[in-house]
């Protein structure tokens, strides 16, 4: 017999919107969202500029777990149906050291998070801390912190793990 795609309930990123840092804690988008979420369309969430990042995390609801020294995360960025910006943390994991404020290089890589029913990834980011770095929070820490390590990357659809670089 033969096997073939389920696309009735697909939830796809049918446009890049361009995720990038902001300035301090906020994220910017150079486009338009465009989102069809469990196959309905969702509503457009319109280009962004150094936009306030959201605060909690868009599965628990609760503040985001801020990284020590020496550690890494994974966050995905995504809309709700309503076209509102969501959040969502991965795991925390611990890196290699680093020196003073150069990132140490993984030891395992943080997975994504379980993501909400209501939910379109657009981007997600990794995020990576030197032993100089302060605590660093999601949604609140500047992306440009010293020994911080931020990358973004655009998706369609999230991959099976998210890439290191």
């Amino acid at each position: 017999m033969e096997q073939r795609n389920n696309f009735r309930s697909d939830t796809r990123s049918m446009a890049n919107a361009a995720f990038v840092a902001g300035t301090t804690s906020t994220y910017t988008t150079t486009a338009s969202t465009s989102s069809v979420i469990r196959g309905a369309w969702g509503t457009v969430l319109t280009a962004q500029t150094n936009t306030a990042s959201p605060t909690t995390d868009a599965n628990t609801g609760l503040a985001f777990r801020p990284l020590a020294v020496n550690q890494a995360t994974c966050l995905v960025w995504g809309t709700n149906a309503a076209g509102a910006i969501q959040l969502v943390q991965g795991t925390i994991v611990p890196t290699a050291p680093g020196v003073t404020t150069t990132v140490g290089s993984f030891i395992t890589y943080p997975q994504f998070p379980v993501l909400p029913d209501d939910f379109c990834p657009h981007a997600y980011s990794v995020i990576r801390t030197a032993p100089s770095a302060a605590a660093w929070t999601p949604g609140t820490s500047s992306w440009a912190a010293s020994g911080v390590t931020t990358t973004f990357k655009n998706v369609s659809t999230l991959p099976d793990r998210p890439q290191a670089s």
